[in-house]
């Protein structure tokens, strides 16, 4: 189901960015929009891991120092015959964690100091378990399609704002002030549908997490912890364009009942419902290997 409505999302955005394309009465614009913002993201894709790794200060972890990181994680990828990631440690008392890179060969997960400090083995082999399923559903490739529609589309609205404001002949009969509430719009609609996809990837992984290790209740204890510890602080350095990769938003304390449209996560409250409701289904007898993935999610 999940997968269903990302792929409807996508198709959702675009379908927006063919809409304002043909509104402005042209291929030209549309082509060189999708260019530009195809250029952008394609070196983001690639170069993705290591400008956030670098963003972050994140230092590749030393297994003599984390051995229980690297026990968890060695356990965990050969249970989901997945590639052993590259670890990397973010000094940050705050607790979180991400997952980057394009796809399984090249992934890395950084965790910060202050999770290994908050969390036992068993919490943080929950996490963990969640930031893996990242990499096995690729959804760094996802993120990134999501975004080169989404920078189109803003791009576009920018071009339909400067119409608006100096006219622009080529456009067959424009209203300017309608042009001017699409440049406005538009970029609000593909913000709230790239960050839905965000939101609908999060319960997928977290369900991943949950069958990969058969005990959702250490992702509920981990997301308990990690959540109330947020509210309090974030970690340094986080922006809104790269908080979707967290496995908490960091921004998750600023959150206020309108800001939610715009939330890059479900709610905690959100995850441990689901998380609650596979209790039932999912026990640590019938874990599977890598079809678990094939079956559910790729």
């Amino acid at each position: 189901m999940e997968q269903f409505k990302t792929f409807l999302l996508l198709g959702s955005l675009s379908i927006l960015l063919v809409f304002i394309g043909g509104y402005m009465g042209g291929k030209g614009g549309m082509l060189i929009a999708l260019l530009i913002a195809g250029g952008m993201n394609f070196y983001a894709y690639y170069f993705s891991d290591t400008m956030i790794l670098k963003h972050y200060h994140a230092v590749e972890a030393d297994p003599r120092e984390t051995p229980v990181l690297y026990r968890v994680i060695e356990r965990l990828v050969e249970r989901a015959d997945l590639p052993m990631p590259k670890v990397y440690i973010i000094h940050d008392h705050i607790p979180n964690a991400f997952a980057t890179g394009r796809n399984p060969q090249h992934a890395a997960v950084a965790i910060t100091t202050g999770l290994l400090e908050l969390l036992n083995e068993d919490e943080v082999e929950g996490v963990m378990a969640h930031e893996l399923s990242h990499v096995a559903h690729r959804d760094i490739l996802v993120a990134t399609v999501a975004a080169t529609i989404a920078g189109a589309v803003a791009f576009i609205a920018n071009m339909l704002q400067f119409g608006a404001m100096f006219g622009n002949r080529d456009n067959r009969g424009g209203n300017p002030v309608l042009m001017l509430l699409m440049a406005i719009l538009l970029p609000v609609a593909a913000s709230i549908i790239q960050m839905t996809i965000s939101r609908s990837r999060e319960f997928m992984a977290d369900e991943g997490a949950a069958r990969l290790t058969g005990h959702p209740e250490w992702l509920q204890g981990a997301l308990i912890k990690l959540s109330n510890y947020n509210a309090r602080g974030e970690v340094h350095g986080a922006t809104p364009e790269n908080a979707h990769m967290f496995i908490i938003s960091p921004f998750d304390g600023k959150s206020i009942s309108f800001a939610n449209l715009f939330r890059t996560h479900p709610t905690t409250e959100q995850r441990l419902e689901r998380l609650e409701r596979l209790k039932g289904e999912v026990a640590p007898g019938n874990r599977e290997r890598s079809k678990l993935y094939d079956r559910h999610y790729v």
